[in-house]
């Protein structure tokens, strides 16, 4: 309903711009030959023109806004529509199950179950006599087996599956085996495009849900660290993406199998890419959880370019998890290479730097902390600052675990002029080049002794 009514009010704006250019043009350029337009016509004619298309485009944002408010954000589909923004912030069944009573059972008056069919084992099921009707169970049993394609679907009043949107008595969401059924008498009054949303948003509930009860299963036992550690690095890119006009090198050393360093590198479009670098407070597995819940935040958000948004639903996830005195300090920025800009929000990381060249040799410019801590404090209000680029600007992101090496002497690295000199000789270098000079000089800085803590950074040249 909203693709369809949207399509044919974009067609009609579009028409009538045309019609209305078509007339002016023809009433103020002459039609004879013999008769060329003055100046002045061509200049007024040309006028009418660019208003009529600026106009013809606010009407169409008008119009747009209109539609989807009439079908999408009003009527019965708003039921769905909150369902899916809970959904957003469940980190288990029992969340989920929550969202189920208070929005599709008590306002929507539907019932629900949700079955895992990979062991026909029901994970909830509404109190009424719909879901726990034995014909019901036995004919979602019989229909809608473990091997049922994933999607989302509709069914008749007999239980069956219908392609006649108009006589659908509920419908169904099935991604890997984990079906949720929603019996509603009132089904074909939901706008058709709210489904396609809810699926996906039903999707990243089960990824999220499976991710974290993985690594709450594998640190069960002692015996599974090494699994653990494998886990947990496949959250991390595996590989390095090819992106135009920036190039990345990165470096992840846990202290033991297990860390609370992150990074990812999410291209956001042809031009702009998210890149984040964080450290989570402790050690061992409680640091490893909220690693992963931090990563797996990032990656489901749909709108990667809004950091404030990004920033607070990492903030909102950690502290859902409860997890006493657990937090981090995280630096997360889009990076735009048409623009040749970096927007940025450093939540307390330390290190943070630009190299940019000058006529002198390198400079550095710090990109300065304006968060607090995230997941343990009160955020706040949140901006987001930005910063102008230039080509062969090198973007360096470090955990403390390289600025804080010490010597013998118990000097930091991060406090001494061959860490600087370093910095800058490496500037001029490759990515990669640059990451191998940090690591030799860390290990030779701490003389080859054991380190006290993950060492992780990510180094970025911009315009190459």
């Amino acid at each position: 309903m909203y693709k369809t009514r949207k399509k044919i009010a974009l067609i009609a704006i579009n028409v009538l711009s045309i019609i209305f250019v078509s007339a002016i043009t023809i009433l103020l350029i002459p039609a004879r030959r013999s008769s060329d337009p003055s100046l002045y016509t061509l200049i007024v004619a040309g006028v009418v023109i660019l208003a009529t298309l600026f106009w013809g485009n606010r009407i169409k944002n008008y119009a747009i806004s209109k539609i989807k408010s009439k079908t999408i954000e009003t009527g019965e589909t708003v039921l769905l529509n909150e369902f899916i923004n809970s959904i957003r912030s469940c980190y288990s069944l029992e969340d989920f199950n929550s969202a189920i009573a208070d929005i599709l059972e008590k306002q929507g008056d539907c019932s629900v179950m949700l079955v895992d069919r990979s062991k026909n084992y029901i994970l909830y099921n509404s109190p009424n006599r719909v879901t726990t009707s034995e014909y019901v169970r036995n004919k979602l049993d019989q229909y809608f087996t473990d091997a049922w394609r994933d999607g989302f679907f509709f069914f008749d009043r007999h239980i069956g599956v219908t392609s006649n949107f108009k006589k659908a008595r509920g419908f169904f969401l099935c991604y890997e085996q984990q079906h949720l059924y929603v019996f509603c008498r009132y089904t074909r009054l939901f706008d058709l495009d709210v489904y396609q949303r809810l699926y996906e948003e039903y999707k990243r509930f089960v990824t999220r849900t499976r991710t974290i009860s993985t690594l709450s299963e594998i640190s069960a036992t002692t015996k599974e660290w090494e699994q653990l550690a494998i886990t947990q690095q496949s959250f991390l890119p595996q590989k390095i993406p090819n992106i135009s006009k920036l190039k990345i090198a990165t470096y992840f050393r846990p202290l033991v199998n297990v860390s609370g360093d992150y990074f990812s590198i999410l291209p956001i479009d042809q031009n702009k890419t998210l890149l984040m670098l964080g450290d989570v407070s402790g050690k061992g597995l409680p640091a490893a959880l909220i690693m992963g819940l931090v990563m797996n935040t990032v990656k489901i958000i749909e709108d990667k370019e809004d950091l404030v948004g990004v920033i607070h639903a990492i903030d909102k996830a950690i502290k859902g998890m409860h997890l006493q005195d657990k937090y981090t300090v995280l630096f997360l920025s889009v990076i735009d290479t048409e623009k040749m800009s970096i927007r940025y929000i450093n939540a307390s990381m330390s290190d943070p730097i630009i190299l940019s060249p000058s006529p002198d040799g390198y400079r550095i410019k710090p990109l300065t902390s304006n968060a607090s801590l995230v997941g343990i404090l009160d955020m706040g209000d949140v901006t987001v600052q930005e910063k102008r680029l230039f080509r062969g600007d090198t973007i360096l992101m470090a955990t403390d675990g390289v600025s804080e090496v010490m010597d013998d002497d118990g000097v930091e690295l991060g406090d001494t002029d061959i860490y600087k000199k370093t910095l800058i000789a490496g500037a001029a270098k490759t990515p990669q080049e640059f990451v191998d000079d940090i690591v030799d000089l860390i290990m030779k800085y701490n003389g080859d002794k054991k380190l006290h803590d993950d060492v992780t950074m990510m180094i970025a040249k911009v315009g190459y």
